[in-house]
This record gives C-alpha cells, sequence and structure tokens, in this order.
C-alpha cells in the first residue's frame, strides 16, 4: 500500500511506487526497466554478479503489493506492457504497439515472450493479471491505483491483443497500466509461487531465497523483449543479481565502499563520504518526509482541530533539516518529479504557531493541566506515532524531535517503529496509531486517491481512514476534465488537504543510488534492471 522512498518508486516507486509507480505503495515508481546507460570508460565486464543493498521486500506477489521493497525486488522478474522514459516517452515492452483513449487501451504482444518456466506468455494471461487486481474480491493494493476500479480487460489469444476499457474517462489510462508487473498464467492460481517471486516474465528469475539476509537471481539468456528493446544478451548484464538484504545504512555504505556491493541508497549521515569517493550515481527526487493521521472513529486526530493544532506544533522546515541533514527540500507537492501537474502549493497547510495550536485543542475539548492537554473526563491526550525503521538514525531523530515538540503543547507521545512488512498492521486496521511517518512516491495525482479516499481498513488502501468531502469532490471533477482544466482540479483536491491537515508533506529528497564497479539507469523513475552494466576491473 505505500510506495516509499527507498531505491525509488515504485512501484507507483508501491518507493507505492516502488512507488508507483515503487507504493513506494510502492516508488512507487511508475515504470520498468529501459534503455543502457553510456558507455564505460572501461570495458564492460561479461559473466559478472551484481549485488545490491535492499530492505527485506517480504511478500512478492506484485498483483497484491504497492509496496516499494517487494516492487523494486518485483522489476528484476517482472516486465509490464510499456515503459515510460523520463521525459514522458513510451517505449515497448511487452507489448511491441498500442493506442488508447480516455476510456480505452489496446495492446498488442511482442511474439516469442516466455515466462520463467519457458512456458509462452498469451494475452489471456495479461488480461488475467489486470482483471485479477480489478476484481475487490481479491483485495490487491493495486486496484484504484494502478488499475481503475473499473476497468475490464479482454484478450484475443490468437491475434496476441488485449483490451481494457473503463466506464470512467482517465487521461492518465496508459501511464498507470504502465506501472502493472505483468504475470504468467500460472501464477494466477498460485499466490505462495506469486508470494516467492515465482512465474516471471522478466530479465531475471529467483534462484535462492534467504528471507532477512539474501535473494540470489539468474539472468534468463532467451530473453529478447525487454523495455527499448534491452534483451539478455546485451553487453555487460551480469549473469546473475544479489539482493542482499541491509539494514544499516552505515553498514550499506562500507560495503559499497569495500567493493562488496555493486548499488546501495545512501541518503543519511554516510552520505557525504560516500559521494566524496566520485563513484557512479543516478539520482531521483522523492518525497521522504511526510505523515498522516489516523481518523478512524474513537481516535483524537478524527477531529481536524486536532490535526491541524499537532501540524501547528511543528516547524516543518526545521523537521526538514533533521529529516535530511540539511540536504533536502521543502516538498512542492504529493507527487513525485516531473510533476504531470505542476503548480500545487503547499502553502494551505496549517503554518507553525504554538499559541494557535493551544486555542484549537482547546476549541476540541482538550484543557490543559499541569501535565499536558486532557479531556474533560480527566484522559490525557496522547497519540501513538509510527515511523519506518528503513528511516533510520533520521528517522528516530525526527520522531525524538516531534514528541518533544508536541509535549510543548501539552501532548504526550509514543513513538513506535516499524519494518516495512509490519506495515500490513496498518493496512488491515490492527496496528494502534494515530499519526504516522509513512510516505509515499507516485508519478500522478490520480494514483494517490486510493490512499486518501474511500474505505478504510480492512476493507480498502485509505489506511489512514480519512473523509475529506472537498477533495473527493475536486476529484471526481479533475477526473471529468482534459489537459490544464484537469490539473488545477487535481491541484485544487490537493490543497482541500492540506487545510485539515489530512496529510503533511514536510520534506523532499534527492535520493541517490551509488554504483561501484556498475552503471544502471531508471525510467520514470524506477530502477530498471535491463541498464545495469558491470565493469571491467
Amino acid at each position: 500500500m505505500f510506495a516509499k522512498h527507498r531505491m525509488g518508486g515504485g512501484d507507483m516507486r508501491v518507493r507505492l511506487f516502488g512507488a508507483l509507480c515503487a507504493v513506494a505503495l510502492a516508488t512507487v515508481g511508475c515504470g520498468g526497466s529501459g534503455g543502457a546507460p553510456p558507455p564505460a570508460a572501461g570495458k564492460y565486464a561479461e559473466g559478472a554478479t551484481f549485488t545490491m543493498a535492499i530492505m527485506e521486500p517480504g511478500d512478492l506477489n506484485p498483483l497484491m503489493t504497492a509496496l516499494s521493497d517487494p516492487r523494486n525486488v518485483g522489476f528484476f522478474l517482472y516486465d509490464t506492457l510499456v515503459a515510460y522514459k523520463d521525459d514522458g516517452t513510451v517505449v515497448p515492452s511487452l507489448a511491441t504497439t498500442w493506442k488508447t483513449t480516455a476510456t480505452s487501451a489496446e495492446f498488442t504482444l511482442a511474439k516469442g515472450v516466455t515466462c520463467a518456466d519457458g512456458t509462452p506468455l498469451t494475452a489471456g494471461d495479461v488480461a488475467g493479471s489486470v482483471n485479477f487486481i480489478a476484481d475487490p474480491a481479491n483485495k490487491s493494493q493495486l486496484l484504484g491505483l494502478y488499475v481503475p476500479a473499473d476497468l475490464e480487460a479482454t484478450a484475443d489469444d490468437a491475434a496476441g491483443t488485449v483490451k481494457m476499457t473503463v466506464k470512467t474517462p482517465d487521461p492518465f489510462l496508459l501511464r498507470r497500466l504502465a506501472s502493472v508487473l505483468v504475470v504468467c498464467g500460472k501464477g494466477l492460481t498460485d499466490p505462495a509461487g506469486l508470494k516467492a517471486g515465482k512465474h516471471g516474465t522478466g530479465l531475471f528469475q529467483i534462484i535462492e531465497s534467504v528471507p532477512d539476509d539474501h535473494y540470489t537471481l539468474a539472468k534468463r539468456p532467451e530473453y529478447a523483449w525487454g523495455p527499448g528493446g534491452a534483451t539478455g544478451k546485451d553487453e555487460g548484464l551480469p549473469d546473475k543479481v544479489v539482493l542482499k538484504v541491509v539494514k544499516n545504512e552505515t553498514t550499506a555504505a562500507n560495503l559499497l565502499l569495500s567493493g562488496q556491493l555493486n548499488a546501495a541508497a545512501v541518503i543519511g549521515p554516510d552520505r557525504a563520504r560516500v559521494e566524496q569517493r566520485n563513484l557512479f550515481k543516478s539520482e531521483i527526487r522523492l518525497m521522504f518526509g511526510e505523515f498522516t493521521f489516523n481518523q478512524a472513529q474513537g481516535r483524537p486526530t478524527a477531529d481536524d482541530r486536532v490535526r491541524r493544532a499537532l501540524t501547528m506544533g511543528l516547524d516543518q522546515a526545521e523537521l526538514q533539516r533533521v529529516a535530511t541533514g540539511g540536504t533536502g527540500a521543502m516538498p512542492e507537492g504529493l507527487t513525485m518529479q516531473p510533476r504531470v501537474c505542476p503548480g500545487v502549493t503547499t502553502t494551505a497547510l496549517p503554518a507553525f504557531d504554538r499559541t494557535q495550536a493551544a486555542a484549537l485543542l482547546d476549541e476540541a475539548g482538550w484543557v490543559k493541566g499541569p501535565d499536558g492537554m486532557r479531556a474533560k473526563d480527566g484522559t490525557p491526550l496522547k497519540v501513538t506515532f509510527l515511523y519506518l525503521s528503513e528511516h533510520g538514525d533520521p528517522g528516530k531523530s525526527v520522531a525524538e524531535l516531534m514528541k518533544q515538540r508536541w509535549a510543548e503543547i501539552g501532548v504526550q507521545t509514543d513513538l513506535k517503529q516499524l519494518t516495512t512488512p509490519q506495515l500490513a498492521g496498518v493496512n488491515d486496521g490492527s496496528t494502534d496509531w494515530d499519526a504516522g511517518w509513512i510516505q509515499v512516491n507516485v508519478p500522478l495525482p490520480s494514483m494517490m486517491v486510493p490512499f486518501l479516499s474511500g474505505d478504510g481498513p480492512p476493507k480498502g488502501a485509505n489506511w489512514s481512514s480519512i473523509a475529506n468531502a472537498d477533495y473527493d469532490r475536486l476529484v471526481q471533477e479533475a477526473a471529468e476534465s482534459t489537459g490544464d482544466k484537469s490539473c488545477s482540479k487535481w491541484n485544487e483536491a490537493e490543497e482541500a488537504l492540506y487545510r485539515k491537515a489530512d496529510i503533511v508533506p514536510f520534506a523532499d529528497i534527492t535520493q541517490p543510488l551509488f554504483g561501484n564497479g556498475a552503471e544502471f539507469g531508471r525510467l520514470a523513475g524506477s530502477f530498471a534492471p535491463s541498464t545495469i552494466r558491470m565493469i571491467a576491473k
């Protein structure tokens, strides 16, 4: 459901994309792999092994998760129908040709595509992947994110074509569908296999899995349908990939500098010493600091006056400096850059003002006492704040700072650190929380909608149980508009969230993925496995 910062989006960048793509749920980044980087100064190495630091991905099922960690692994194992370059150009992948309208997309598949087990990929397999996500009974986190809720896919196996239609016009339809990782037909009846990363259509396949330690992948030499014409015989591609679980960023930096890793994202205090080595670097600007409030019934943060007061009790510029070590920037909106709808402003967020924060809490019925704010029955105003272990030392520092600042307006705070797999408890409603630093990276404003409206846990992806009537209305108007008018409505919808402190972005980062002994590229923000090139020593 969440697309976080590690390794780019995904989905969605599924970091909610990886972000999208990618929620980072996964980046959520938006696309898959793409063209190779410029040639290295030296000769490319053949038959090499590429080793990359990752966080433990957990469930790898690409039809279910929008979390960026599993989606970043998924880009190695599964392909998309088409892919997007950073300049917005669409390139072929599993599909060689396509035609789209605001309510339909038709794809003609490449010839000779095979699954990891050697069986041919059919148009029916592709339609099955999309229809699985579209079926609400399957409770996929990608429903409404990459696949519109009213989408239906039909296939013609003989012609090798797949047609997808929606009833509600969607100006971003092709770009959303470009984030769907396609699985082979057997995967539709083998959820355990998909959970383990099987039934793939991508350049690599898993040959060994040791959760919490490493995942070993082997190149498929027969692969000939990659994004932008990539093949398994391209010069410099590694024969094997080792995705090594490294939970500590300092450890990742040390392994990278010593040559034991070929790639690692380093964004914290160790970034400066890594930068000094002048290693290869691929960068993307991502949302890093962003928090929401649990608005489920019975929570103190269900009251927008409490949410606004808590936001006013924080100096967002101060949070940004602590979160990024002074290397970040204040966000310019909720979606990844380059933004398809520029011009949104976060100035509608409640501004830092402790006096006004206290007044709002008083208005909401909380009475200031010698030991903090309390309800009339004596219940203290206490919030449980979540942050992720992958945020590292900056995450702990920001959490402690927020606790201190909220104490200054009479609010008690319990801090709770979670791992990425433990976010499932937020999605199903079993985790106790009131506020949480859980950022999403997606390229399209429409991809944010499932996270910010509709059903909350356990039925929907709206993990904060946000119910903002202005946002819902403006989203509907945006969906019915085109061009500049559509973007103005999307931007107004986003600002409606800020006014009620439904979501509070406070820090963007320029996230570098460093390479030592290897080069690589991205498409639409997502790490692109087919662009890996190993450098000869």
